[in-house]
């Protein structure tokens, strides 16, 4: 069904170049968070919500706010632990749901088509 609305839409360039560019920061952040590792002796993984603080510094606790003020569960249930989520991963994911809805329509196996 995302895949027709995707289609009728014309966005499937769009969701691919999409994909394919959170697929790269994804890998980037990866690397990142290996090469911090190597250098601090330890383990560290960005999160996604220090990656969105040094992205969008003023706009990010907007962001909260805006959310607590309309529901305050919303905020509690769904955005902070996904803000807790290692960035990569996330990046990962939502690429590869992109070049997912992004892929062209496959045509059925085993119709003969007549004229």
């Amino acid at each position: 069904m995302l895949r027709s609305i995707a289609s009728f839409l014309g966005l499937p360039f769009l969701s691919r170049a999409l994909g394919l560019l959170l697929l790269a920061g994804g890998f980037v952040q990866i690397v990142y968070d290996g090469a911090r590792s190597i250098a601090n002796n330890t383990l560290r993984i960005t999160t996604l919500s220090e990656l969105l603080f040094a992205l969008f510094k003023d706009k990010a606790n907007a962001l909260q706010g805006s959310i607590e003020g309309v529901a305050p569960w919303l905020w509690q249930a769904l955005v902070l632990p996904l803000t807790l989520a290692p960035a990569a991963v996330v990046l990962l994911l939502i690429g590869a749901a992109l070049l997912w809805l992004g892929q062209p329509g496959r045509e059925p196996i085993g119709f003969v088509m007549r004229t």
